[in-house]
């Protein structure tokens, strides 16, 4: 397990900022259109977005390709200027004060834009200087020990594998000890056991007291790991809740039942076409119900009420993908402006 600075340690060496907000990232109204050249109106990347991310959690953005998700996270790292609205980091808004607000927050973009030709520690060196870190205050060496890069720290960054080079990534969002750290897709294309010690890490870090705002693809990743999910598509934010609210959205688990029988012509009784059955094959059933309205022991009582000889049954309960999915599907994009 990687080794991370305690709170006191993030602490004491973070930059100037405002007292703990309630909220780590407030976002009112946000829109983001694209210009084309020559011709009328624009494309709208984002669509009067609001939302808050509370101070300490693991909070998730997700949403299909091209939803908006990068042109939210560039907007809050200053790297695109918004068309209306505000936003605020820590409590401090990124117009009225951008150096500052800049300060509360380290990105961890997806691509690996790492100089080939300096070294981890060159790196964190340059890093740290960029953002005003005297010399007498940076942690290069307690970084690369975090980032379990103290043995290549000498080494060109070329030589490093994808997953060194990634890590790296979150070392040089770390150098200023922001309040905030925030991952564009951090597990993208990486395999299964560099993706588990990144989330072990990120869950270490928020445990000493750091705020986390991720992108991921990995929908199954986010139910594990954060607490806060806001789903965004065709620039438009369409929720943004706590997990088990978010969850709780569709009340809906699947009962599929398999029998001996074959239901290829066989008549569904008025029972089972009161469940709205479904016949999947020659031998499956199918039915979806609501626990609140329907109890499991209703469904079965009715399938062998009809005479149907059980060999299996197997439940499904709606999880992220299916309200994700059940969320965004459909969805019509903003008009131009």
């Amino acid at each position: 397990m990687i080794p991370i600075p305690t709170r006191n340690s993030i602490r004491a060496r973070r930059p100037v900022l405002p007292a703990p907000p309630d909220h780590a990232l407030v976002v009112e109204n946000l829109v983001k259109v694209y210009d084309r050249a020559g011709a009328a109106g624009g494309r709208r990347a984002l669509d009067d977005v609001t939302m808050a991310v509370p101070r300490g959690a693991i909070f998730a953005l997700l949403g299909p390709n091209g939803a908006g998700k990068s042109t939210l996270i560039n907007i809050l790292a200053g790297l695109t200027v918004k068309t209306a609205g505000r936003a605020s980091i820590w409590g401090v808004d990124i117009d009225a004060a951008p150096r500052q607000a800049r300060a509360a927050i380290g990105v961890v973009p997806q691509e690996l834009n790492i100089d080939p030709f300096f070294t981890p520690r060159e790196t964190l060196e340059l890093q740290a200087g960029l953002f005003g870190v005297p010399p007498s205050e940076r942690r290069t060496a307690e970084i690369l020990d975090l980032i379990d890069l103290t043995d290549k720290a000498g080494a060109y960054a070329r030589t490093l594998s994808g997953g060194m080079r990634r890590r790296l990534l979150i070392g040089k969002a770390l150098v200023h000890a922001p309040p905030v750290l925030i991952l564009d897709e951090p597990t993208a294309g990486v395999d299964i056991e560099l993706r588990q010690r990144l989330w072990d890490n990120v869950r270490e870090l928020n445990r000493a007291g750091m705020t986390i705002l991720l992108t991921t693809h990995y929908l199954e990743e986010a139910e594990q790991l954060c607490d806060w999910i806001a789903i965004i598509n065709h620039g438009r934010l369409i929720a943004a809740e706590p997990k088990a609210t978010i969850l709780a959205r569709l009340d809906q688990k699947d009962v599929v039942a398999t029998v001996r029988q074959d239901l290829s012509d066989w008549p569904l009784p008025a029972a089972l076409v009161a469940l709205a059955a479904r016949v999947v094959d020659r031998h499956r059933l199918r039915i979806s119900y609501r626990p609140r309205e329907i109890p499991v022991q209703g469904i079965l009582a009715a399938l062998t009420g009809a005479g149907l000889d059980l060999v299996d049954i197997a439940t499904h309960e709606s999880d992220l993908e299916d309200i994700f999915l059940d969320l965004t599907r459909g969805a019509a994009p903003p008009p131009a402006p």
